[in-house]
């Protein structure tokens, strides 16, 4: 049976048909690859990781640590199991656990910090780690204040990045192969890196400011959550090319989370998880919800 479970900046983690867990602004989750566990962020000024048994519906303690920085908002575990790597956004640290046989915190962190700015003088002015993803044996992470997706060993040695133009703020991001695909917070964007070739589009094509937050991959099509014009955009992955556009049934669409023909919706500001229906890639109301205090992250296991 899968569970949806939900973070946010609210009093914990919702787990949809077994109650609520308190843990204090969980704004981002991530399930081990092998074990009954889950780990969530404390998006706090001191972060704050926690772990927990998944028995079901229910959660049990497991172990927790600090993050190492300042407003973790991102938390990933290695497909081997082993390593785990947490985003802190507010300082722009990269933070490094290992885990043991129980997927409990184990030894002494790897602690990655960075260096640099951007143009955009207020969103820019320090690194800000913003999203870690494990890939062909490297943690990448993604610096929305110094236009990088920053790229370590497991041993934490720095390898040279992946830079983006000035002022794109590279939130979130996704690789299919050769491909890299990114979206800019700051500059509304999405770009396909692929080699030599790069491709960038709007993210949306609404008038006004947009601030890009998840993308993800499904199939042949990339998704992106557009706050601002409150929509999820639907491109072909091979160019770009816009599929569709629709409203994302509330205000401020943090995350998403797709689970085969079903794709749930984080609208943070009006509170709520909009689920919606994919006909063919496209998304479609289902006439169903969930009401969660300013949901920000959707995982479904």
């Amino acid at each position: 049976m899968k569970y949806v479970r939900i973070g946010g900046y609210g009093p914990g983690i919702v787990t949809v048909g077994g109650g609520l867990t308190r843990v204090t602004s969980p704004s981002f989750l991530a399930a081990h690859p092998s074990l009954p566990v889950l780990y969530a962020v404390g998006e706090l000024e001191r972060g704050w990781l926690t772990a927990f048994q998944a028995d079901g519906s229910d959660l049990g303690p497991l172990d927790e640590r600090p993050s190492e920085g300042s407003s973790p908002c991102h938390i990933a575990v290695a497909p081997e199991g082993g390593l785990l790597a947490v985003a802190n956004y507010g300082d722009g640290t990269a933070t490094l656990y290992r885990l043991d046989e129980r997927g409990a915190f184990e030894g002494e962190p790897i602690v990655l910090r960075h260096e640099g700015s951007g143009p955009d003088k207020d969103r820019q002015e320090g690194a800000h780690a913003h999203q870690a993803v494990f890939r062909d044996g490297l943690v990448h992470v993604s610096d929305l204040g110094t236009d990088e997706i920053r790229r370590y060993r497991y041993d934490g040695t720095a390898l040279e990045p992946i830079t983006l133009p000035p002022g794109t703020g590279p939130r979130h991001y996704a690789f299919s192969g050769s491909r890299l695909y990114v979206a800019g917070e700051l500059d509304g964007t999405v770009t396909l890196i692929d080699g030599e070739r790069r491709t960038t589009v709007p993210a949306s094509r609404h008038e006004g400011v947009n601030a890009p937050s998840h993308l993800q991959l499904d199939g042949d099509l990339v998704y992106v959550a557009n706050r601002g014009p409150n929509t999820i955009a639907v491109l072909r992955a091979a160019d770009l090319s816009p599929v569709a556009e629709v409203p994302s049934g509330g205000d401020w669409p943090r995350h998403f989370a797709i689970d085969e023909d079903r794709l749930y919706v984080a609208n943070q500001n009006s509170g709520e998880v909009t689920i919606f229906t994919l006909r063919d890639g496209v998304p479609e109301p289902s006439g169903e919800s969930y009401e969660v205090e300013s949901p920000a992250c959707v995982l479904i296991r």
